[in-house]
């Protein structure tokens, strides 16, 4: 099966939608699909409002239609509800071809944090865009309970995986700096919470790996914690492991691949009880808590080895065979020809006989 994955998060972006695309399209090779992409590249972009370290498509219609039909793929996946997303849905539903749609980013809590718009308006918006949907794909049972909730229809669990052979415990420790280390990994921006870790009262250091909108404003207010930067590769991954506790302040990711990242480099986690830690977290690897400094301190009993035991079932493979399996199972049941419900006529008729 040849696959088209619409997507308006994509490099030099760095966060989860993207990872998760790269990672799951390349385990997804070995079952056979070969997968394309449509993406800002070679498009015009303008900076996202309240975000311009994030540029967005200046998409024409008659530019993913010509994309999509010279691809001519067997399936259709829109990954995001942007610009892209929009167009691609439209043609799609205009052409009659099958598509999917996942959820990956809670926009309207975002959105609700940056300018207070009510979430009933945008989460409205959404529920639109994904209703046409052959199937909608959920990282989680609580996002996809939610969604339920909410009137999402056709929800399908998609986790998320790991490299193991990357983020792994290891013997080297490089952040030299008073311990126990309390580690957070990822955008610096305000719906990500961070001011909840970093105004906690906590022995030792507080580190936070990556960047964004908010860093230069926490930094000020924050001088005691060390700010080093977005990280990737090996660097990222030596620091997962040299430091003793990861904090994932979050209230608004759907899963958080750093969490798997973390408990994969034996870090055990402290965390709110929100969604996302809620279903990737295990009480053998992490602490869940309302109280978050509370969390911290407990963690730091948790032994190395249970956090990278517990990660273990999170694999890109396992995430790839999901993906499919949801394609598999929405083309099918889509192309199935609905069955007339009997009337009260016919009914009669075979009870009669």
């Amino acid at each position: 099966m040849r696959i088209l994955i619409a997507t308006d998060a994509w490099r030099p972006q760095v966060n989860g939608v993207v990872s998760t695309l790269e990672q799951m399209t390349r385990a997804a090779s070995a079952f056979g699909t070969t997968f394309d992409f449509l993406t800002p590249l070679g498009m015009w972009t303008a900076p996202m409002p309240t975000y311009p370290d994030i540029r967005i498509a200046l998409a024409r219609p008659a530019e993913i239609r010509e994309r999509i039909e010279e691809l001519a793929p067997d399936h259709v996946h829109i990954a995001t509800e942007g610009p892209i997303g929009w167009l691609a849905r439209r043609h799609c539903l205009r052409t009659g071809r099958i598509f999917t749609t996942s959820y990956h980013t809670r926009f309207p809590e975002y959105i609700w944090t940056r300018t207070r718009l009510p979430e009933r308006l945008t989460y409205a918006g959404l529920r639109y865009f994904h209703r046409r949907a052959a199937a909608v794909m959920a990282p989680t049972p609580t996002i996809a309970a939610d969604l339920t909730r909410r009137g999402f229809p056709r929800l399908r669990l998609w986790t998320r995986g790991v490299d193991h052979t990357l983020f792994r415990p290891r013997q080297t420790r490089p952040l030299d700096m008073p311990r126990p280390i309390f580690l957070s990994v990822g955008r610096v921006a305000v719906e990500k919470n961070l001011e909840a870790f970093l105004a906690l009262d906590l022995p030792g250091s507080k580190v936070i790996v990556g960047d964004g909108p908010a860093r230069a404003s926490l930094a000020r207010r924050y001088p005691a914690a060390h700010f080093i930067g977005a990280l990737r590769g090996e660097a990222l991954a030596e620091t997962y492991a040299g430091a003793d506790v990861f904090v994932f302040p979050s209230r608004t990711d759907t899963f958080g691949i750093v969490l798997v990242e973390a408990m994969a480099s034996g870090l055990p986690v402290a965390a709110f009880p929100a969604p996302g830690p809620i279903d990737v977290v295990g009480r053998e690897a992490g602490v869940l808590d309302e109280n978050l400094r509370s969390a911290c301190l407990r963690a730091l009993a948790i032994p190395r080895e249970a956090a990278r035991e517990y990660s273990l079932k999170f694999t890109w493979e396992e995430s790839a065979r999901q993906f499919l399996d949801n394609v598999a199972a929405a083309r099918r049941e889509t192309a199935e020809p609905k069955r007339a419900r009997p009337s009260a006529k016919q009914l009669k008729l075979v009870s009669d006989a």
